[in-house]
């Protein structure tokens, strides 16, 4: 399976990577970002682009892909409405539409978030977002991930999310104890979206404790 994956350099995405790179079914990943992994693996080549709202640039190179794992995302604190839409729905299905214009039969795996949907602007956004991904591919598959326990050293590119996981990640073992379904570690995460790319799953929105049945050993 050859994957191609957004959002390499954040939290969700280095997880991802790690076990894309771990997994002996994963032939290549091709990870498009504006910064490097750096990363050095016999499987991993890198798109860099300046602009990633250039949904044309380098056309040739998603040619061949299984699979996308969209891990890009922003919060949507201090952002209006119209920066939020720009930089979730419209970065997504720009790259969405470009890919399916390529392989329409390609799994594709968004990263969403719990409580997608609900009535606060980002999940009417990515409530938005999901639906039209889910019209664009048959096999498209939403991931509502909640809250993430980061086994590798992990780290987000937000401020304010470094500070917040400094903070709380030493009650997150305690909190998975005693509610397993509100937290996913990188490993489960990143476990379950190769599964969804493989084989799919019993539904295409899929929350937290779904994905923790997916990612299980």
């Amino acid at each position: 399976m050859k994957v191609i994956l957004f959002g390499a350099t954040g939290m969700v995405g280095q997880g991802v990577l790690r076990e894309c790179l771990d997994d002996k079914g994963v032939q290549n990943v091709l990870a498009v970002g504006r910064r490097s992994a750096r990363l050095t693996h016999p499987k991993l080549r890198e798109l860099i682009l300046k602009d990633l709202f250039d949904f044309g640039a380098d056309g040739a190179d998603l040619q061949g892909y299984d699979a996308c794992f969209f891990c890009l995302g922003v919060s949507a604190a201090g952002m209006n409405e119209a920066d939020y839409t720009r930089l979730t729905f419209d970065l997504t299905l720009g790259w969405a539409r470009a890919l399916a214009a390529i392989n329409p039969t390609m799994t594709f795996v968004y990263v969403s978030g719990a409580g997608t949907g609900g009535k606060a602007m980002w999940a009417q956004v990515k409530g938005r977002t999901e639906n039209a991904l889910l019209a664009l591919f048959p096999s498209a598959y939403m991931v509502r991930l909640a809250a993430l326990r980061a086994m590798h050293g992990e780290v987000s590119s937000t401020r304010w999310t470094r500070i917040s996981y400094t903070v709380l990640r030493p009650l997150l073992p305690l909190v998975q104890a005693f509610a397993p379904g509100a937290i996913i570690s990188t490993e489960e995460l990143g476990r379950a979206m190769i599964r969804i790319a493989r084989q799919g799953a019993p539904k295409r929105v899929l929350e937290n404790s779904d994905l923790r049945v997916l990612g299980a050993p």
